[in-house]
């Protein structure tokens, strides 16, 4: 008996520069399949049965390259070298300042003008009798969008038997930098991306927040969740609250925040999970990082409309570098950065 589990590559376009960027699919034996582009580790589709055992894509994206490279808020992508905002675009490493291109007002969000999810990855594949892998490497050379060494990450997609999507990031410097790698995909478990995400319900693994200003960089202090629309410690509908009149969903026009993983100490733990309640499907996310960014997609525009698509970008908290009290996102050389994100599918 065979365990069906197959990678199909087909050409998605090219390149300005005539570089090929391909489409990976990758199948399990329960018909699961997610599908990723060599240009930006891009998931373009991943199709996730229901209660009923009907298949729908859960994520947005494009059809096309063109949409891609266009205009895309990081549909579905590949986020580095450090993701999330950079305050004024600079920071200091080792008694030096470093100055990044900003593309965020005068911030520096996701990674810069040309990010991790704008480049053409190398890629190879995998099959096992457990899994199938997509194995993509780049290297971001010494001072690219303003980051000091020269950076060698690689990204592992692997699909398993047990509609679990693995996400594993390694990378290694040969000069002190900064990292902080995500995966930014959108997601409506509905399958229907005209339904607003609103009767979602969602727990996540956090007793505080960070509060941030009005352009998104956190204060620097960090706030309980409880008394406040905060606090999904218990499953609760997005509806309930994402547009109450608090002070920090204002500032956010609606969730678009860093939690504090309760007793993050780098081990791998559920971290957040979101219900669907009409199509029965569950999404739980484990991760080693301290921190999650809950987003509600109150910025799109448009093929796709506001609130219809939520993130859960695993990673450490925005604009570390400038608060040394947050956790550490230094990479020296010698070291290795090394981190699991998994997306895990089920029916309730």
């Amino acid at each position: 008996m065979t365990n069906a589990l197959t990678i199909k590559k087909t050409p998605f376009g090219r390149m300005p520069n005539n570089d090929r960027v391909d489409r990976y699919t990758l199948i399990n034996q329960n018909g699961m399949e997610v599908s990723i582009l060599n240009y930006g580790g891009i998931i373009t589709s991943l199709n996730v049965p229901d209660k009923n055992g009907n298949s729908e894509n859960v994520v947005l994206g494009f059809n096309t390259l063109n949409e891609y490279i266009k205009h895309s808020p990081y549909f579905g992508a590949i986020i580095g070298r450090f993701c999330n905002r950079i305050a004024n675009g600079t920071f200091q490493l080792d008694g030096k300042h470093y100055f990044l291109n900003t593309n965020n007002g005068e911030n520096h969000l996701h990674g810069g003008l040309k990010g991790f999810d704008k480049v053409v990855w190398e890629a190879t594949t995998k099959v096992d009798e457990a899994s199938a892998s997509l194995i993509l490497t780049y290297m971001s050379p010494h001072m690219e969008e303003g980051y000091p060494g020269n950076l060698m990450t690689t990204v592992t997609y692997r699909l398993t038997n047990k509609n679990a999507l693995e996400v594993h990031y390694q990378a290694t410097t040969d000069k002190p930098t900064v990292i902080n790698l995500t995966q930014h995909s959108y997601f409506n478990l509905s399958g229907d991306f005209t339904n607003t995400i609103l009767d979602h319900h969602v727990q996540i693994q956090a007793d505080e927040f960070l509060p941030i200003y009005d352009e998104l960089i956190p204060i620097g202090n960090l706030a309980t969740v409880s008394n406040t629309p905060f606090d999904f410690r218990d499953f609760t509908s997005i509806r309930n609250a994402i547009d109450s009149q608090h002070e920090q969903l204002q500032r956010g026009s609606g969730y678009d925040h860093c939690w504090v993983i309760r007793k993050s100490d780098g081990s791998q733990q559920l971290i957040a999970s979101v219900i669907e309640p009409v199509s029965g499907r569950k999404l739980d996310v484990l991760s080693d990082q301290p921190g999650v960014q809950f987003y509600t997609g109150n910025g799109l525009d448009g093929d796709f409309l506001p609130r219809t698509a939520f993130c859960l970008e695993t990673q450490h908290f925005p604009d570390s570098p400038n608060k040394i009290h947050f956790p550490s996102t230094v990479l020296k050389p010698k070291e290795v950065f090394e981190s699991t994100t998994v997306f895990d599918f089920s029916i309730i």
